[in-house]
């Protein structure tokens, strides 16, 4: 039947492929981003660091601004607070090509302390992202990133391992992974979190079936 969706052999639907973004408008806006000196962290950065991950997330983790070696090359989350967050997508069973990560500041501010009136200027940038990938899924990291999409969501120490119904749509809040590399109490707190969405995401693939 012309238009009708395969229904494999074990009685599951295959699940309906979602199309990537345009690649010429993805590419015009990642080179918009670099070429940006709207703020006076363009002036200080090395590299805008605009995206790494699928143009066809499920999940997209945004984070909060860049760091040091993020900076130097240009992609988010490569350094420490990198590896912890990769280590937390295995733990989560996501496959490679489910998985975005950006940040809401595209460039590093100065002592890494987030920088508010820069996050206002690249927030048309992050608003534009979304709108490209369409994730399923936002996971935000740390308070931040999680005020930034979800205003009026509590503190972050009380909204992550929770599923919230934000504005841009569902988020899933988390403590930021170079947080969990402070203390153990932190690590304690991210691996709490960490399977309490993974526990959520089993049961979406369980009322999938």
């Amino acid at each position: 039947m012309t238009g009708a969706r395969r229904v494999p052999r074990d009685g599951r639907r295959a699940p309906r492929r979602r199309p990537a973004p345009a690649r010429a408008a993805w590419e015009s806006l990642s080179a918009e981003i670099r070429a940006c000196r709207r703020c006076p962290l363009g002036a200080t950065r090395t590299h805008a660091v605009v995206y790494r991950g699928s143009l066809t997330p499920e999940v997209l983790f945004v984070g909060e601004a860049p760091g040091a070696e993020e900076d130097r090359q240009g992609v988010p989350f490569v350094g420490r607070a990198g590896r912890r967050l990769d280590e937390a997508i295995r733990f989560l069973g996501l496959p490679e090509g489910t998985v975005g990560i950006l940040n809401v500041l595209k460039c590093r501010p100065p002592h890494n302390r987030f920088d508010r009136a820069a996050a206002r200027t690249c927030r048309p940038y992050l608003d534009r992202q979304l709108d490209l990938l369409r994730p399923r899924l936002i996971v935000t990291l740390g308070a931040h990133a999680l005020r930034t999409l979800d205003p009026s969501a509590p503190p972050v120490l009380q909204s992550a391992g929770t599923l919230r119904a934000g504005p841009a749509g569902p988020i899933f809040p988390l403590i930021h992974p170079a947080a969990a590399l402070r203390s153990r109490r932190w690590g304690e707190r991210w691996v709490h979190d960490l399977t309490a969405l993974r526990t959520w995401r089993a049961g979406r693939a369980r009322e999938a079936l």
